[in-house]
């Protein structure tokens, strides 16, 4: 599993969407990911919103500890949701993360809870995924957003000339009150933010 391989993805399901030109937006991983799509095929892409991350490495022992918490959770003896979130509070210090982590469980036609997410493929491939999707040359020059948390250190004030050699039109909005999570954390003012011209 690799940023080129699920831009690749991406392009397949637009293209049996019959997409031809569209707006993406995309968080954390599905930022890097956006980010990769907008560089290397520009003509496809209108409008790109990244959320609450930069075009960067991130080695984060955090994204261990989360990794650990959902591979260990007892999916055989889990009851909900809430639950799940309360399993994981020794691992995973942030209420909103553990609130996304388990966006990411459904529940099977006889009740039992299962991953919606590949999470051995994806777990197999961390160090891979907190690498930097794109390279020195990747260049988007159409209209960017970048929405990033004023609580959380994804995005800091160093990655602005990075973010503009890659994306010069970019546009940085900044929700105060949010975490990692905006769309989850403040989602009103997220909206509001993602819908303006």
């Amino acid at each position: 599993m690799d940023y080129p391989t699920m831009m690749a993805d991406v392009l397949a399901w637009l293209d049996a969407q019959g997409l031809a030109k569209i707006t993406i937006m995309g968080h954390s991983m599905g930022g890097k990911v956006a980010m990769l799509l907008a560089c290397r095929h520009p003509e496809r892409v209108e409008r790109l919103v990244v959320v609450d991350i930069a075009p960067k490495v991130y080695l984060s022992h955090a994204h261990r500890a989360e990794f650990a918490a959902m591979n260990e959770l007892r999916l055989d003896t889990l009851q909900s949701r809430g639950e799940a979130e309360l399993r994981f509070e020794s691992r995973v210090s942030d209420w909103a993360m553990r609130k996304f982590l388990t966006t990411n469980l459904e529940r099977t036609e006889n009740g039992q809870w299962r991953w919606l997410i590949n999470l051995r493929g994806i777990t197999e491939a961390l160090l891979e995924l907190e690498g930097n999707s794109l390279v020195s040359e990747d260049r988007f020059d159409g209209p960017v957003l970048f929405v990033t948390g004023g609580k959380s250190h994804y995005v800091r004030e160093e990655d602005l000339s990075v973010i503009t050699a890659h994306f010069p039109k970019a546009q940085i909005k900044t929700i105060a009150g949010a975490g990692h999570n905006p769309h989850m954390e403040t989602r009103a003012e997220f909206v509001a933010i993602v819908s303006a011209k």
